[in-house]
């Protein structure tokens, strides 16, 4: 585990110039990462699409994964009908994909996710939620299933540019008062790790997703894990790294 963390740590570095040291916060996205809930929403998108008479298929989604409701919304009206969505019209449909996503019932938690919060509040570091939905369905749980966590929150609502734009790990930066020197994000989708390696944070790439392996690691992350159990273990050790004068890990 040392020899990954000290990989990682060497990439960061070498394609930030920063130095990276003791983390103080983790920044989490939250589909994929801390529910399994992308499947769901893959479902939601496809019904509300069939609804409006737009032609998707539901593992496009996936790769859509990060942006807000409004921006997926607009691509798939660029797409089908040559031109983007209204503002009321993104709002309306949006409704329609959120009641969806609801009625399918609470996603369950990602395996492993729990675990690896946990670490972060067992080193005393800050938590912060970076994520591109607005699906309150799973926002109003967040304090029951990850008690201690997550008070500081960066969602749709809160940017005007999604993933992949760097704005919202940005954001979440200035909400834990963290230079990106000394944070950590954990992203599943290839949109959020390249938010999170714009914004200047060493950034956790984890496949949960269908995606191709590497497909992380080709769009910025640091280093790419296979689960949120993996994600776990990694951190119970980079959370307590310390550089010193010859950047060399110490733990």
């Amino acid at each position: 585990m040392e020899n990954k963390i000290a990989e990682a740590i060497r990439r960061y570095e070498a394609r930030t110039g920063h130095r990276f040291d003791t983390p103080g916060a983790v920044l989490f996205d939250m589909d994929g990462v801390l529910y399994d809930s992308m499947p769901g929403h893959a479902i939601a998108w496809k019904k509300m699409c069939d609804e409006a008479g737009i032609e998707a298929d539901p593992n496009e989604f996936f790769a859509y994964e990060g942006r807000t409701g409004a921006s997926t919304i607009n691509l798939l009206f660029e797409r089908q009908f040559g031109h983007g969505a209204d503002e009321e019209t993104c709002r309306r449909l949006y409704a329609i994909k959120s009641e969806n996503f609801k009625a399918l019932g609470e996603p369950p938690l990602m395996p492993g996710a729990k675990r690896a919060v946990e670490e972060v509040l067992k080193a005393g570091d800050a938590t912060v939620l970076v994520t591109g939905s607005g699906q309150q369905s799973i926002l109003t749980r967040l304090a029951a299933d990850y008690p201690g966590a997550f008070e500081a929150r960066i969602t749709a609502n809160d940017v005007i540019h999604g993933k992949p734009d760097p704005e919202p790990y940005l954001k979440g930066l200035e909400k834990a008062r963290m230079e990106p020197w000394k944070a950590v994000a954990v992203d599943n989708a290839p949109l959020g790790v390249q938010s999170a390696s714009s914004a200047g944070i060493l950034t956790i790439g984890v496949r949960t997703g269908p995606l191709e392996e590497g497909s992380l690691l080709a769009s910025g992350a640091d280093i790419e894990l296979k689960s949120m159990d993996e994600c776990a273990d990694l951190l119970s050790y980079l959370l307590y790294y310390k550089a010193d004068a010859d950047k060399t890990a110490a733990f």
